[in-house]
């Protein structure tokens, strides 16, 4: 899905890819990534068809959830992290105690997001991390 913005939007020339089981929750997603600008929002279903669109647009941020049919959110995360190791990824999950934390980070999820935040949230974390990240943290 691609539609031209208004240039005053902070996501123009900018391409995320929203990988989730849930088809509401990956068309709230992309509406939100495409109303702040964004060209392009690939959306895709499962694990395998993410990682398959990943290499195809090259996405400047991933938002990726837990619980996926194929393959869950942090062993696409690992792939996608061998693939883009300086594009962020937000798991944008219903689950995030502090043990899940420290495995997300070891598999190189750059944030945890609850799927209760406003997506406005989402949006400006997306943000913050295109602008500021350096790649993964190592947890030991």
């Amino acid at each position: 899905m691609k539609i031209i913005n208004d240039p005053k939007k902070r996501g123009v020339g900018k391409a995320a890819l929203v990988v989730d089981d849930n088809a509401r929750i990956r068309k709230l997603l992309a509406v939100a990534f495409l109303s702040d600008g964004f060209t392009t929002c690939v959306q895709a279903e499962n694990a395998k068809k993410g990682i398959e669109a990943a290499k195809q647009i090259k996405p400047d941020v991933i938002t990726l959830d837990l619980s996926m049919p194929v393959m869950n959110g942090l062993a696409t995360a690992s792939e996608l992290r061998k693939l883009f190791p300086k594009t962020p990824i937000i798991l944008f999950t219903q689950y995030a105690d502090s043990l899940f934390r420290t495995d997300a980070s070891k598999a190189g999820v750059s944030l945890v997001l609850l799927k209760t935040v406003p997506l406005p949230t989402l949006i400006d974390k997306a943000h913050e991390l295109m602008e500021n990240y350096l790649g993964p943290l190592v947890v030991n």
